[in-house]
This record gives structure tokens, C-alpha cells and sequence, in this order.
């Protein structure tokens, strides 16, 4: 079946970037797993270095297969004024009030969750390791899309109101830059008892900050200094124009810790659905699946455990590409003493 995408400029734009940008989706999943019981942990903890790699495998994937792209969002705003009540949760009757091409063209984010929870469960019940880790990767990642406002918005970068960039401004710039200073302590998974109901009130409630999203930044707009907005950074090796830290220091305090509470809704989520999928399999023991865990993962993942009580995380300095503000330039001590001409 032919699937049908937005092919506008800035949507062509908006899947070269990631959903919560790389940084945001390691963060989750890696977080995440510290949210399980301990008839999970064990597992979850001796496969974190895949899970955490693996959470933007999903995002890679658009690069080479159109079918992925409307996975990653779901634009309420086309289905009407209350979208949450018009547009039927189960696949069969959605297709059968708006067709598929619809469903495809305006995202499908809430039913790849579904499915994508579906292949976990038999992944537990087959006790196929390999397949356990994929579809928990990729479950991760569909579900902390679901935590993104702009994913659920025809406006999803801000083109239709003149305010192109605040896709990657929400949810890299801001996430890479105060990420540090989040509480990451949830809790622990809870048990989600209709999966595809909870993929709808995790869109419906992002759906629901769209607005905010949008006038916050509008207002930021109308008093910080236009020459102010932007800077010359490092993202990488390659200097790029962005936001401003001062800009985002604003828009990120006057959004009053709306990404904070995005994040921490998508780590307590993801667990969720990975102990979830894990009790509706059956509750496999998961450490017979496993080797040993040698010394030094114990040691490391019980670190990070630890850093997790507390609302904490590690420095992963193998995972994303930050910005980074340039270096400033320091006059030599003759350059200093010379008059400038």
C-alpha cells in the first residue's frame, strides 16, 4: 500500500532531526531501565548498553524506509477541535472512518506503541533475547515520541505560525542544555492494563501542551533582544547557527519545567510497558537469559542505581553530539599592549 507523508520543506526538515533529539532518547531509555523490579533488573541492566544505543535506531531507520516515518507522530489537530473523542482507538475502525492513507499521512504513533508492545510480550513468551532487546529499544523510543508535544500537532516546527526551529529548540536545545539538572527519580514501572488506551493519554495529554509550546515562545519573542537570539556554536566538529543559551535559558524558564515533566512522563512510561509486556508474557524468568554480569557492569549499573534514588544521572560521553557554546579567544599579552588600528 502506497503510504502517503507530509512533503513540505519543513517537514522534509523536521525527519533529518530526532523526536527529544539523541541526548533525550539515550536519557530515556537508559533511565528507564532503573525503573524496573528486580526480577527485571538483572536483564535490563546486563543489555543497557544496547538498549541505550538502540534508542534512536528507530529515528536512523526513517532514513532508509519511508514506512517509518508516520510512526513517530500522530497530528490530532487534523482530526478537529476534539480529536481524542473523534478519532476511534482501535486500527480497523480508524481506517474504516478516515482510510488508511489518512491515518498514514497524519501518524500513526499511537498504534505503532500498540504493536510494537505486542512483539515485546512474544519476545518474553519465546524468551528470544535478541528480540527482547530490539522491540525494547524500540518501544522506548515510539513511546517518549508520544511525551512530545510537537508530535502531535500539524505545527509540529512551528512553520504555520512563523516560528520555524522550535522543533529542535524544544527537544534537543533545551533537553541538552538543563537535562543535568532534572530530577530523574519516577518511581517504578506500574502495570499498564490497555496498551493502546494509555499510547492515547500519552498523546492526548502532550497534545494538550501544544499551545504552550507555541504562545510561550511567541511572548519570549516579543521582549528578548533580536540580536540576542541567535550564536555561532559547536555541535560536533562543525560550527552551526542556534538558539542562543540565553534564549533557551529563557524560553526553558518561562515554560516553568514543562520539558522536566515531558521526560520524566516518558521514563516512567517506558518502564512501564517494558514490565507490563514482561507480566502479560507470563513473568519469564528473564536470568536465564543472561550470562554472569561481570564485575564491571555490576559495578557501573549500581552506580547509576544509586544515582537514581536520588533524582540523578551519569555522564555518558560515548552517547549524542551536544551543542556547545565556542570557546572564547584570548588575546595574547602583545596583541593586548597594541592600539587597534
Amino acid at each position: 500500500m502506497k503510504i502517503l507523508v507530509r512533503l513540505t520543506l519543513s517537514t522534509a526538515l523536521l525527519f533529518l532531526m530526532s523526536s527529544w533529539g539523541f541526548y533525550a532518547h539515550f536519557r530515556i531509555n537508559r533511565v528507564a531501565v532503573y525503573t524496573l523490579p528486580v526480577s527485571m533488573n538483572a536483564f535490563y541492566r546486563a543489555n543497557i548498553e544496547f538498549i541505550t544505543e538502540h534508542a534512536i535506531s528507530a529515528d536512523k531507520r526513517r532514513y532508509v524506509d519511508s514506512a517509518e516515518i508516520p510512526r513517530h507522530f500522530f497530528d490530532a489537530d487534523h482530526y478537529g477541535k476534539d480529536p481524542f473523542h473523534t478519532v476511534p482507538q482501535k486500527w480497523k475502525d480508524a481506517i474504516k472512518k478516515y482510510s488508511a492513507d489518512t491515518l498514514y499521512k497524519y501518524g500513526t504513533l499511537p498504534w505503532t506503541i500498540q504493536y510494537n508492545y505486542y512483539k515485546l510480550v512474544d519476545a518474553f513468551k519465546n524468551h528470544d533475547t535478541s528480540l527482547i532487546r530490539h522491540y525494547s529499544a524500540y518501544l522506548g523510543h515510539y513511546v517518549a515520541d508520544a511525551c512530545v508535544p510537537l508530535h502531535t500537532t500539524m505545527n509540529h516546527d512551528g512553520q504555520l505560525t512563523h516560528q520555524s526551529g522550535l522543533h529542535a529548540l524544544w527537544e534537543s536545545r533545551l533537553p541538552e542544555q538543563f537535562g543535568n539538572t532534572y530530577n530523574y527519580n519516577v518511581g517504578k514501572a506500574r502495570y499498564i492494563e490497555n496498551p493502546l488506551w494509555q499510547a492515547f493519554i500519552l498523546c492526548r495529554s502532550s497534545f494538550k501542551c501544544t499551545d504552550s509550546v507555541l504562545r510561550v515562545q511567541r511572548q519570549i519573542d516579543r521582549v528578548f533582544p533580536a540580536d540576542k537570539k541567535y550564536e555561532i556554536i559547536l555541535r560536533g566538529k562543525r560550527k552551526i547557527k542556534d538558539f542562543s543559551a540565553a534564549y533557551c535559558r529563557a524560553y526553558h524558564t518561562a515554560l516553568k519545567g514543562m520539558v522536566q515533566r515531558r521526560l520524566r512522563i516518558a521514563i516512567l512510561n517506558t518502564g512501564s510497558y517494558w514490565y507490563s509486556a514482561w507480566v502479560d508474557a507470563g513473568q519469564p524468568d528473564l536470568g536465564k537469559l543472561i550470562d554472569m554480569l561481570p564485575d564491571s557492569i555490576k559495578q557501573k549499573t549500581a552506580y547509576e542505581a544509586a544515582l537514581y534514588k536520588i533524582g540523578k544521572i551519569a555522564v555518558l560521553p560515548a552517547y549524542g553530539t551536544v551543542n556547545k557554546p565556542l570557546p572564547e579567544v584570548k588575546p595574547s599579552s602583545r596583541a593586548a599592549r597594541e592600539p587597534a588600528p
